[in-house]
C-alpha cells in the first residue's frame, strides 16, 4: 500500500503541470500515488500529459470541463495510499511540505490536517497573497466557515488539505466547482473530527499567471457552507 495518494486536479496549466509533477516525483523517502485528473484542458496540457505519462501512477481524464471539485470525485474512487492530499497543478504551493502535514496523522492524532498559509504569519507580505483583497476575503470566508461548523480555523479554503484514506473515502462529495473545499471542511465538521492546522510556504500567483478563482466563488462558498451546515 502507498504512503500518500496525491490528487492533482488539472485545468489549462501547460506552463506548470510538469514541473509539479517533478517537484512530487523528486520527494524522497515517501512511497506516492499520483493521480492527475485533467478536466478537459484545452491549451496543450492534456498533449503534455499523455506525453508523460510514465509520470504519473493515474491519468484520468474528463470528456467537458466539470470543475475542480468534480476531478477530485473521479480521483476518490481510485484512492490507493495510506493518506490522500489535493494538490494544485501551478507552483503556488510546496510539495515539500507533505512531509510535516501527514505526520500528524501517522502519529495517529488526528485525522485531518490542513496547510494555512496565514498561521503564524503576521505581515501581509508574508502571507503569499497577490493582493489584500484577497487576503481579506479569505479572512471572512474562514471566519464565517468557523462560525457554522464550530471550528476554530485560519486558512479554511486552503489547497493542502490532508485526510486518512479511511476518512476521505467515507465522505459523498457533491460540489463539482471550487466549492469543494467549504463542503468538506462542513462533512469533516459533522464527522465530529478536529482539524489540526500546520503553517506552510505558499507564493501566490495573479490572474495574469493563470489563477482561475474569483470574486463570484466566494458567494458559492458561502451558499455552500450554509447548504452543507444546515440542508444535507
Amino acid at each position: 500500500m502507498k504512503e500518500l495518494t496525491i490528487i492533482i486536479p488539472v485545468y489549462n496549466e501547460k506552463k506548470t503541470i510538469l514541473k509539479i509533477i517533478n517537484k512530487i516525483k523528486n520527494l524522497k523517502k515517501l512511497s506516492k500515488q499520483i493521480i492527475v485528473v485533467d478536466d478537459y484542458s484545452i491549451d496543450g496540457t492534456r498533449e503534455i500529459l499523455l506525453k508523460n505519462k510514465n509520470k504519473i501512477d493515474l491519468l484520468l481524464l474528463h470528456k467537458k470541463n466539470q470543475g475542480k471539485g468534480a476531478a477530485i470525485q473521479t480521483a476518490q474512487k481510485h484512492v490507493k495510499g495510506k493518506y490522500v492530499i489535493i494538490q494544485d497543478a501551478d507552483l503556488e504551493y510546496n510539495p515539500r511540505d507533505y512531509f510535516k502535514l501527514i505526520k500528524p496523522i501517522k502519529e495517529k492524532k488526528f485525522m485531518v490536517v490542513y496547510g494555512s498559509r496565514v498561521l503564524n504569519k503576521k505581515r501581509y507580505g508574508s502571507k503569499g497573497f497577490t493582493s489584500k483583497a484577497r487576503i481579506l476575503g479569505n479572512h471572512i470566508l474562514t471566519i464565517f466557515s468557523n462560525i457554522l461548523n464550530n471550528q476554530n480555523l485560519t486558512d479554511a479554503h486552503t489547497c493542502y488539505k490532508v485526510f486518512s484514506s479511511k476518512v476521505f473515502n467515507k465522505i459523498i462529495l457533491k460540489e463539482n466547482g471550487f466549492e469543494f473545499c467549504p463542503e468538506i471542511t462542513t462533512k469533516v465538521a459533522k464527522l465530529n473530527l478536529k482539524i489540526e492546522e500546520l503553517p506552510i510556504s505558499y507564493i501566490g500567483r495573479t490572474y495574469n499567471d493563470g489563477k482561475k478563482i474569483k470574486a463570484i466563488h466566494a458567494l458559492g462558498a458561502l451558499l455552500s457552507l450554509v447548504r452543507y451546515r444546515f440542508f444535507r
